[in-house]
């Protein structure tokens, strides 16, 4: 049954990201977000309002993209990039997201400039099997 509920979630919390940050599907992703949506990320205005402002005022070419999904009850972690920012350097986001009755409730994330080959002390790529280009 938990299985049942965290694949739920799971696909619930892509298909948000989807809508709103590469769709811009405003309309569609009020229903995804809670109206009493609670954001602790140091990045982003209070509430469902403030991420959809966020969002609006990025440039166009704003794209999210997902390499690793993992929930545990009510929680989602996502592990993403976000590009097309106008910053020298793609996010590299892990994405906490607390859902409750079927919408995203609460949010936390980490963010990191995504390192070049050059800048990476490990060798490996921090998203994804490659450096970005």
């Amino acid at each position: 049954m938990a299985d049942k509920k965290e694949a739920q979630n799971k696909q619930l919390v892509l298909d948000a990201f989807e809508t709103l940050f590469n769709k811009r599907d405003y309309a569609t992703a009020e229903r995804f977000w809670s109206s009493a949506y609670v954001q602790h990320s140091a990045h982003i205005a209070p509430g469902r309002e403030g991420l959809f402002e966020l969002v609006k005022a990025a440039p166009s070419t704003l794209h999210y993209e997902n390499q690793l999904t993992v929930a545990e009850g009510d929680y989602v972690f996502l592990h993403g990039r976000f590009s097309g920012l106008g910053l020298p350097a793609p996010w590299v986001v892990v994405d906490i997201v607390r859902v409750e009755d079927g919408v995203l409730a609460e949010h936390w994330d980490v963010i990191q400039d995504e390192a070049t080959r050059d800048q990476s002390k490990s060798g490996k790529p921090m998203f994804g099997n490659s450096f970005p280009a």
